[in-house]
């Protein structure tokens, strides 16, 4: 199964607040476990359902990877307001909208995150300097996840 199927599994899991995901693709097997999730225990979606079984097997877990890091510096913390992909940039032949150390205005644009095909600008919600970018070009963010330190 590819890491791009895993991703969108893994987003899918976390927006819809289902406490577990299972998917059999042949012969791979992926169980997804939200932690965070508040949807009884036992509770499993299948997304191809596999033939009924007398007793459960247990599957080896493919842990969601941590995307979330502590910040080195400290000062305002720009989160993601939505799930999508990352860019600092309008496109790839464009400079990046601000650098470590660019000064910053309130409402000006910081990085565009891509959802479902729509790109939204992401403005800066406080004036200061660019600290830390916390994510790479073209990586999926998750919702309020850090995107940016400012200072």
């Amino acid at each position: 199964m590819d890491l791009r199927k895993l991703k969108t599994l893994i987003d899918l899991v976390s927006e819809s607040g289902i406490s577990e995901l299972e998917v059999n693709e042949g012969e791979d097997r992926v169980r997804i476990v939200n932690a965070g999730s508040s949807a009884p225990a036992g509770q499993v979606v299948y997304a191809n359902p596999a033939p009924m079984q007398a007793a459960p097997v247990a599957a080896p877990a493919v842990p969601a990877p941590a995307i979330e890091e502590a910040p080195a510096e400290t000062g305002f913390v720009a989160r993601s307001p939505m799930v999508g992909t990352f860019y600092r940039a309008p496109n790839p032949e464009s400079p990046d909208f601000v650098k470590v150390g660019d000064t910053v205005k309130v409402g000006q644009t910081l990085c565009i995150i891509e959802a479902m095909k729509l790109l939204n600008e992401i403005e800066s919600e406080q004036a200061g300097v660019i600290k830390q970018i916390l994510c790479e070009n073209g990586q999926g963010v998750e919702f309020d996840q850090p995107l940016f330190i400012i200072a």
